[in-house]
């Protein structure tokens, strides 16, 4: 599926699902939620509910940037913000300069 196809099925979804929104990185290594070592050049993220070890897409709705990122921690914890993911995947979607990001995301398994 191309970026373009990508965003467009998240943007779609989005209508009626809170999926998304605001998005930092962070790039601690303090020990996480799910009892791993937060490593920031791994492709991983936080968020408040989903089940540890979900993967989701993550699509950077301004550049159509995206990447898989793995949830193994909780967060954010800053109101307004959908999902915090690792240095590694802010590189990837483009937001390492800005610090946050509106994205979508979507469970991939």
């Amino acid at each position: 599926m191309t970026v373009a196809a990508t965003l467009s099925s998240i943007s779609q979804a989005s209508a009626a699902d809170p999926s998304c929104g605001r998005a930092s990185w962070y790039a601690l290594t303090s020990q996480t939620a799910s009892g791993e070592r937060m490593d920031p050049s791994k492709l991983t993220a936080a968020h408040p509910r989903l089940r540890f070890g979900t993967k989701v897409e993550v699509v950077n709705r301004r550049n159509g940037k995206s990447v898989i990122v793995r949830i193994n921690d909780r967060g954010p914890f800053v109101k307004g913000r959908i999902i915090d993911v690792s240095k590694a995947a802010a590189s990837h979607l483009g937001m390492i300069k800005s610090g946050v990001a509106k994205v979508c995301f979507r469970v991939v398994s």
